[in-house]
């Protein structure tokens, strides 16, 4: 577990760890698994800023904007690169190798400079609405949180590697079934769990908020197995840019669900 730590912490964030003693197949999925936690600085970095919007020292938007910097610092980029790469893969054609030869080149095209653009404009106007109000706020982290559960998912036993080297060769195959089945198990009951504590303190159903919190679990985890299955069929398989793309897919895909849950519960 130490060295899986230490792989998932060096790997997701940009925090200066030791390097782990050994790297095996194990090791490689216990980091796999351990990625929603390494999510915990940006957590907290977001719970500061949605405070202080709370507060009227910062306005919402800029709140907003401040947290996905905040995002990218701590990850160093990493996923939003790798949402880069996999658009533009994708936009060259039906090809697996020119896609993944695209990929390889590191610059980013014009599809893939779009699709940064838009994806955090939806981040940005997600978390505006979001941090507005504290159960907005709680279902913003866990938006945060649960979409790093898209390591784990493109790591599952039976998915493919694209390519016999890179992060995608490493990890693929490496987290058992029963594993993930328990991660997201875990990960639904801490979400119901917080979200019903939310709830009571801000005076609001703790059903209705345990079940918001619920179901932007499910999104972000329906988002991520619905990109590792087209990368699948696209490319044959996962690479490191696939699971960067299926965080950041899976987090803009948990922010909308969790803004639409924080209208309906106002």
């Amino acid at each position: 577990m130490r060295d899986a730590w230490r792989l998932a912490l060096g790997t997701f964030t940009a925090l200066r760890v030791g390097p782990p003693r050994g790297v095996d197949g194990r090791v490689l999925g216990g980091a796999m698994l351990l990625a929603p936690l390494t999510a915990a600085p940006a957590a907290v970095g977001w719970v500061g800023l949605a405070l202080l919007a709370a507060a009227s020292v910062l306005p919402p938007a800029v709140a907003a904007g401040l947290a996905l910097v905040v995002t990218a610092l701590l990850s160093r980029g990493l996923h939003l690169d790798g949402l880069a790469d996999l658009a533009d893969g994708l936009t060259s054609g039906h090809d697996p190798v020119r896609s993944l030869e695209v990929m390889r080149r590191g610059d980013t095209g014009p599809a893939g400079a779009a699709t940064l653009v838009l994806t955090l404009l939806v981040d940005a106007a997600c978390l505006t609405t979001l941090f507005a109000n504290g159960v907005g706020s709680s279902l913003a982290v866990t938006a945060l949180v649960a979409s790093r559960l898209a390591c784990a998912v493109c790591a599952r036993h039976g998915i493919p590697a694209a390519r016999a080297e890179g992060l995608g060769q490493g990890v693929a195959g490496t987290v058992p079934r029963r594993a993930l089945t328990a991660l997201t198990g875990a990960a639904g009951v801490v979400a119901v769990g917080a979200g019903a504590l939310v709830g009571r303190v801000g005076a609001l159903s703790p059903y209705a908020t345990g079940a918001a919190h619920a179901v932007v679990v499910a999104v972000a985890l329906g988002v991520s197995v619905a990109v590792r299955r087209h990368a699948v069929r696209r490319l044959g398989g996962v690479t490191g840019d696939v699971i960067g793309a299926a965080i950041e897919i899976s987090l803009a895909g948990a922010l909308v669900a969790a803004s639409v849950a924080v209208t309906r519960l106002a």
